[in-house]
C-alpha cells in the first residue's frame, strides 16, 4: 500500500520484523551453507530463539482426491470407470510419470537454486521481504519447499473449514504476505520448509508440490492440469505446454486457459495490454522478420497475460540451458492453443447408467460405513480418493437401457405434472443368491438441476426415499406374494378349495384389531366374478376375490410380518401397513428394488439377501475398507419357498397372467403381475439366479396409463416387454436351474367331514355347514316328498370331501314322491304306480321277446326310486311276443 497510508505501528512492526528476519536469515545462511561455523551475537541469538520457538512439525495430510466408481467387466475381470466425484480434480502421479521438461520449467522459473539450498532461497526471500516491508509491490520469493508448505496449509483449510467464512479467514492466514502478520507467516513457512527438507528428499518435495498445486478453478496437480488444458498426461507435455503450466502456477486464476474472456488475461479486440517488457521477445522476433504480424498477434491473444508469463518461463529455461534456441523460438511463436477437456464429475457422465450411479452415490452419502456424520460421508465422496467397485453388470445394464429407451418415452403428452399424472418407468435386476444389484434403468433423462420438466429427473424410481429420493408406488397384485407365503406357513395347501366367488368380504383381522367392511364394498376382479378354486388358480389368474377369501382365513398382521421379513417396507422407509382389505392387493407404496428382492428370496429357496450395490471399497492407500454391511438369512422355510415358487410358475406359463413376459428360452421362471387401479402396472419375474422388476406408471399423480396408447401400445402392456427383454438377457448370462419340487403336504387337497343336513330347514342347514367350515348356497327348489321348505338334497352329499368345497342345498316343494319299483304284468305295474299317487302313468316301450309270457313289466321311465313331481308323466316298459 502507499507510504501515506501506512501506520506507525505497521512501519515499526515491519522494521522490527525485517530486523528479526534479517538476523534469522544470517543464521539460516550459516546453517544451510556453512553449518559447522559457530554463530554469535545478540541479534543472532535472539533470532535463533525466536525461530526455534516456532512449530517445526508439519504433517503432510492426504491429498484431497476424487472418489471413483467402477464396474467390473465379467468377460475379463477388468474394471472400468463409471463416474468420479471431487471438490478438486486431481490425478496424482509418480516422479517418473512427469516429463523432465516440466521439472525444468518449474525449477528455472520458480526456484533455480532448489537443489542447492536447504529449503529457503535466502536471496529471493530477502528481496521479497524488503519490497513488502517498504510498501512496494508484493513479491513472493518463496522456494518450492515454501510453496509446498503454503499449499499444504491451504489444503488443510479447504479440508477442515466448517463454513465459507472460516475458509476465507484460514486462507488469508495461510497466504498473508504483507505487514507483521505476513512476516510472521513467512518465518513459520521457513521453519516448516527447513523441517520438511530434513524429512523428505528434494524429488519428493518437488513431486509433492506438483501434485498438490492449484492450476486454476478446481484443477489441481500437474497431471489433471495437463489433461484438462491440453488433453495429454503429464508425461506427454511439450516445451510450450510445460512452460505454460509452470507459468500458471504464479497466479492460477489469472493465467488459467479455460476462460479466454477473463479480463485479467486476454485483451478485447486483440489489443495487447500486458507488460511490454515481457513482450520484448515477440517484438524482437517481429522486428527481425522471424514472425509475421499475424503470428505475433496470434501468439499473444486471447491469452495475452498467460503468453507473457510463458515467455518469461521460456527465457529462464533458455538462460539455464534447459532448452535450445530453436526450441525457444518455436515455443515463443506458437500460440497457446488449449484443448480444454472438461473433467467429468457426477453421475451425468455415466449416461445410461446414471441412475445406477446415483443410487451408489446416495448409498455413500447415507451409509455409516463412509463416516459417522453426513459431512464426513460427503467428504469421503468428494475428497476421500476412494475406489468403489459396484455390482453393475454392464451387459444387463446395456440391455436395460436399450429396452427402456425403445419401449418408453421420457414423457407422455397430457401427463406432465401431479394434477394430470406424470409418466415414469424403471427396471431393476438383482442376483438372487447375493442381493447384488446388476442393473437399474429409467425412462427419464438424468439431471440434478432441471426442475419442472417431466423429461428430466434425478430421482431413482427403483429406490426408496433414502437411496433414491423416491417414495415408491402402489404394488398392486405383486403384493399377493405375501398372502400366499403366509397361507402356506399356516399349513394350508395351494390345492385347497376356497370360495373365490366375488362378494363383500365382511371383516379381516389386523394388527389393530378387526377391520369391518361397513359399507359392504365389493372390490372387483380384473375380469369376471370369481369362482370356487384353489390358491394355485387364484395366483395364476391374479384373482382378487380369491386372495380376499384366503386372507379372510388368515391374520393381516401376519401377512404384514411376512412382507417385513422379506425386506419390504413402504417407500418412505416406514413399516408396511395392512389395516384393510385393499392392502391385501397392494395399496402400500413399495419400491421396485424391495419387491425384486422379495421375489428373489423365493427363487433363492427362502434366503433373503439384502440388496447391495457396492462390492468393494479401496482407500487411496490401497487398503480394503469394509463396504456397507449386507447379509443373507433364511426367512422363509425352504418347503414353503418351493411351494410358493410352484404356484408362481403358473403365472409365467401358458394361460398365466404373466406369460407374455416370459422370454420363452426354457429357463424356469416364477413371477407375478400387478396393477393398481389404472395408474400403476408391474411385472416381476425371476429365475433361480436373477430377479427383474419392471414398473410403468405414474411417478407423480394418478393419470390413466392403462388404456392410453404409448409408443404404439396400450400403457398396461409396456411392462411385459421391459421385463421379458431384460430377463431374457439375464437368463442367457446367468442361466437358471429348475425350482425345487413343492412340498407334498402343502400341495395335497385338504379333506373335511361334510355333515348331512337333508331334512333340516334351509337356514338351519346353512348354519350347520358354516359351523363345519363350509360355505353353502340355496339351489333351485326341487320335487321331494320331504315337507316344503326343508332341505331335500345337498351337493355334494355328506362324507369326507375337499375343504372349501362349495355346498349347494336344494329345498323341497313338498310335491314330490319316489317312483316305486314294478313287477308282473304291465297293467298291474301301471296300477302300482298310480297307487303311489302318480296320476299320469301309461304303458311305455314294448320290446319283442318270443319267450315272453304275457306282457311282463321291465321298468319305469323315469327309473324307480327317482323323486319326481306327482304330475310327472311316467311310462311302464314291458316285453311281449308281439309288439304294436
Amino acid at each position: 500500500m502507499p507510504d501515506t497510508k501506512r501506520t506507525t505501528t505497521g512501519v515499526l512492526g515491519g522494521i522490527a520484523g525485517l530486523v528479526g528476519l534479517s538476523a534469522v536469515a544470517g543464521v539460516l545462511i550459516t546453517a544451510t551453507v556453512t553449518p559447522a561455523i559457530a554463530v554469535s551475537g545478540a541479534a543472532a541469538s535472539s533470532a535463533i530463539t525466536m525461530f526455534d520457538n516456532l512449530p517445526s512439525v508439519l504433517d503432510i495430510e492426504k491429498l484431497m482426491l476424487p472418489t471413483t466408481l467402477y464396474y467390473t467387466n465379467p468377460a475379463d475381470g477388468t474394471s472400468t470407470e463409471l463416474a468420479q466425484f471431487y471438490d478438486q480434480n486431481r490425478s496424482p502421479v509418480t516422479f517418473d510419470q512427469i516429463t523432465p521438461i516440466m521439472y525444468d520449467a518449474m525449477l528455472s522459473s520458480e526456484d533455480p537454486r532448489f537443489y542447492q539450498h536447504g529449503g529457503i532461497d535466502l536471496i529471493g526471500t530477502t528481496r521479497a521481504l524488503l519490497s513488502n516491508a517498504g510498501g512496494g509491490q508484493t513479491q513472493g520469493g518463496s522456494s518450492i519447499s515454501q510453496q509446498y508448505v503454503k499449499n499444504i496449509l491451504i489444503q488443510r483449510c479447504e479440508a477442515n473449514a466448517p463454513d465459507a467464512a472460516t475458509l476465507a479467514q484460514c486462507f488469508t492466514d495461510a497466504t498473508q504476505s504483507s505487514g507483521p502478520s505476513g512476516i510472521q507467516r513467512k518465518l513459520q513457512e521457513m521453519r516448516y520448509s527447513i523441517a520438511l527438507e530434513q524429512k523428505y528428499s528434494k524429488n519428493e518435495i518437488l513431486l509433492g508440490y506438483l501434485n498438490i498445486a492449484n492450476f486454476g478453478g478446481i484443477t489441481y496437480g500437474i497431471d489433471a492440469a495437463a489433461k484438462y488444458y491440453f488433453n495429454t498426461p503429464a508425461s506427454g507435455l511439450n516445451v510450450g505446454q510445460a512452460a505454460t503450466l509452470a507459468g500458471i502456477l504464479q497466479n492460477p486464476n489469472t493465467y488459467r486457459l479455460d476462460d479466454p474472456t477473463n479480463p485479467s488475461n486476454g485483451a478485447a479486440d486483440g489489443a495487447i495490454t500486458a507488460d511490454p517488457g515481457q513482450l520484448a521477445v515477440l517484438d524482437a522476433l517481429l522486428t527481425a522478420g522471424t514472425i509475421t504480424q499475424e503470428q505475433y498477434t496470434a501468439a499473444a491473444d486471447p491469452y495475452t497475460a498467460t503468453k507473457v508469463r510463458q515467455l518469461y518461463v521460456l527465457s529462464r529455461m533458455f538462460a539455464d540451458g534447459k532448452i535450445t534456441k530453436a526450441q525457444y523460438d518455436e515455443a515463443a511463436i506458437t500460440p497457446i492453443t488449449p484443448t480444454i477437456t472438461p473433467a467429468t464429475t457426477g453421475c451425468a457422465v455415466a449416461l445410461g447408467s446414471a441412475y445406477f450411479c446415483q443410487y451408489v452415490k446416495n448409498v455413500i452419502k447415507e451409509d455409516p460405513a463412509f463416516g459417522a456424520t453426513l459431512d464426513d460421508r460427503i467428504k469421503a465422496l468428494q475428497r476421500g480418493g476412494l475406489s468403489i467397485y459396484t455390482t453393475m453388470d454392464p451387459r444387463v445394464q446395456y440391455q436395460a437401457n436399450k429396452t427402456m429407451s425403445e419401449l418408453t418415452p421420457t414423457s407422455v403428452d397430457g401427463m406432465v405434472d401431479g394434477s394430470t399424472g406424470m409418466f415414469g418407468s424403471t427396471s431393476v435386476s438383482i442376483e438372487a443368491s447375493t442381493g447384488r444389484i446388476l442393473a437399474i434403468a429409467q425412462n427419464t433423462k438424468f439431471n440434478e438441476s432441471v426442475t419442472g420438466d417431466p423429461n428430466y429427473s434425478s430421482l431413482v424410481y427403483a429406490g426408496n426415499s433414502t437411496y433414491g429420493q423416491s417414495t415408491g408406488f402402489e404394488a398392486g397384485s405383486t403384493f399377493k406374494l405375501f398372502t400366499l407365503v403366509d397361507w402356506l406357513e399356516k399349513g394350508h395347501s395351494v390345492n385347497e378349495t376356497v370360495n373365490g366367488v366375488n362378494r363383500a368380504f365382511k371383516k379381516f383381522t389386523t394388527c389393530d384389531g378387526t377391520w369391518t367392511n361397513g359399507a359392504n364394498t365389493v372390490v372387483k376382479n380384473f375380469s369376471g366374478n370369481g369362482y370356487v378354486g384353489t390358491p394355485m388358480s387364484f395366483t395364476r389368474d391374479s384373482l382378487n376375490s380369491g386372495f380376499f377369501a384366503m386372507a379372510e382365513q388368515l391374520d393381516l398382521c401376519d401377512i404384514q410380518k411376512v412382507a417385513t421379513k422379506m425386506g419390504v417396507t413402504r417407500g418412505d422407509g416406514s413399516p408396511i401397513q395392512m389395516n384393510d382389505q385393499f392392502s391385501i392387493i397392494g395399496s402400500n407404496n413399495v419400491t421396485p428394488i424391495a419387491m425384486a428382492g422379495a421375489y428373489a428370496t423365493i427363487a433363492n429357496n427362502g434366503i433373503y439377501c439384502q440388496p447391495k450395490i457396492i462390492d468393494r471399497v479401496v482407500t487411496s492407500d490401497g487398503v480394503e475398507m469394509t463396504p456397507p454391511a449386507t447379509s443373507c438369512s433364511q426367512v422363509v422355510d425352504p418347503k414353503v419357498a418351493a411351494t410358493t415358487a410352484y404356484a408362481l410358475q403358473g403365472v409365467m406359463n401358458r394361460g398365466g397372467t404373466g406369460a407374455t413376459a416370459n422370454p420363452g428360452d426354457g429357463t424356469a421362471l416364477i413371477g407375478k403381475t400387478g396393477t393398481h387401479e389404472d395408474t400403476q402396472t408391474w411385472m416381476i419375474e425371476s429365475s433361480s439366479k436373477v430377479a427383474t422388476a419392471a414398473w410403468v406408471g405414474n411417478s407423480n399423480g394418478k393419470g390413466n396409463i392403462f388404456t392410453r396408447y404409448i409408443n404404439g401400445q396400450q400403457g398396461q402392456y409396456i411392462r411385459y416387454g421391459i421385463a421379458r427383454q431384460i430377463q431374457g438377457v439375464a437368463d442367457s448370462l446367468y442361466g437358471g436351474t429348475p425350482f425345487p419340487q413343492p412340498d407334498t403336504s402343502l400341495t395335497k387337497p385338504t379333506l373335511k367331514d361334510l355333515p348331512n343336513v337333508v331334512g333340516q330347514p334351509l337356514d338351519q342347514a346353512i348354519q350347520t355347514l358354516k359351523d363345519a367350515g363350509f360355505d353353502a348356497t340355496a339351489g333351485p327348489v326341487v320335487d321331494s316328498d320331504v315337507a316344503a321348505g326343508l332341505v331335500a338334497a345337498q351337493t355334494p352329499p355328506a362324507g369326507r370331501i375337499a375343504a372349501g368345497t362349495q355346498i349347494t342345498l336344494s329345498p323341497s316343494n313338498g310335491q314330490g314322491a319316489a317312483i316305486p319299483p314294478v313287477s308282473g304284468d304291465v297293467a298291474a305295474a301301471v296300477a302300482t304306480v298310480r297307487g303311489a299317487g302318480f296320476g299320469n302313468v301309461q304303458p311305455g316301450t314294448c320290446t319283442v321277446d318270443p319267450n315272453a309270457n304275457g306282457k311282463p313289466a321291465t321298468g319305469t321311465n323315469p327309473a324307480a326310486g327317482t323323486m319326481v313331481n306327482r304330475n310327472t308323466a311316467i311310462t311302464i316298459d314291458y316285453t311281449s311276443k308281439t309288439c304294436p
